[in-house]
């Protein structure tokens, strides 16, 4: 099983690119993160025709997150428990083929200091609440997305840029060590354990030609989902093509 996350910054303006990435890469599950529109404005009938099922949590010009797949997604849930009053479509997660997989884009949490922070920082305490209840039923699980944050300085080009950016900021890796230290692996660090490896370029000064990355985009895989890992891969080259998501998929092979 090929499970995929992809921010791809707006679904609409990506559509050839999402069904390029369907047709080279094949996932059998894709998560995609921010969305930037509601339910019914998802290209869905482009996407089925590339013969793949559709669970969407949207949201108009904002946010939003998806799961696309091969097989049916059961189990459906949309939303994160534990705060009636947030209205951010930011978590939807299914069951496909016994593999409970999560769509997250977690709140990037600036400017610094201010509500925006605060928000981003209760969020991953409600995400943490929820994996933790999750492990409790011993299935295989993966929470997928961008987490919106740098995890060491061996993840982003030029630390010392971030040193103040609520993407690096100790207490939100901090939030992240905890939500692993639940019982979670970073797929991409139990495959690889060099530096260089980014996931996200900005569409500013030539990061991308500089490589001027940072990696932001997770696979979490619980110990019965990390038992069934076989590889990882960055699709660094969508970054390349024309009018790209400043994000690239990341996949992980399960057996």
């Amino acid at each position: 099983m090929r499970i995929t996350t992809w921010n791809v910054n707006s679904v609409r303006q990506r559509l050839e690119h999402l069904l390029a990435v369907l047709r080279e890469e094949a996932p059998d599950v894709l998560c995609l993160q921010e969305l930037k529109c509601q339910d019914d404005a998802f290209p869905r009938a482009e996407v089925e025709a590339a013969g793949y099922r559709v669970e969407t949590h949207g949201q108009k010009g904002f946010n939003g997150v998806a799961i696309l797949s091969k097989a049916p997604i059961e189990d459906v849930t949309r939303g994160l428990a534990g705060d009636p009053s947030d209205e951010q479509s930011r978590y939807i997660e299914g069951v496909v083929e016994g593999v409970r997989v999560a769509s997250i884009y977690l709140p990037n949490g600036n400017p610094v200091p201010g509500p925006k922070y605060n928000y981003k920082l209760a969020w991953f305490d409600r995400l943490i609440l929820h994996a933790r209840e999750r492990l409790a039923r011993d299935e295989p699980l993966v929470l997928c997305g961008d987490y919106n944050v740098i995890p060491d300085e061996r993840d982003a080009s030029d630390p010392a840029a971030w040193a103040g950016d609520a993407l690096f900021l100790p207490q939100s890796r901090a939030k992240l060590r905890a939500l692993i230290h639940l019982g979670f692996i970073d797929a991409v660090r139990a495959c690889d354990d060099s530096g260089g490896l980014y996931t996200f370029w900005d569409y500013q000064a030539g990061a991308f030609q500089r490589n001027h990355g940072i990696r932001i985009d997770h696979l979490l895989l619980s110990g019965r989902a990390a038992d069934r890992l076989q590889g990882v891969a960055i699709h660094k080259h969508v970054r390349g093509w024309e009018k790209p998501s400043d994000h690239v998929p990341v996949s992980v092979v399960l057996s």
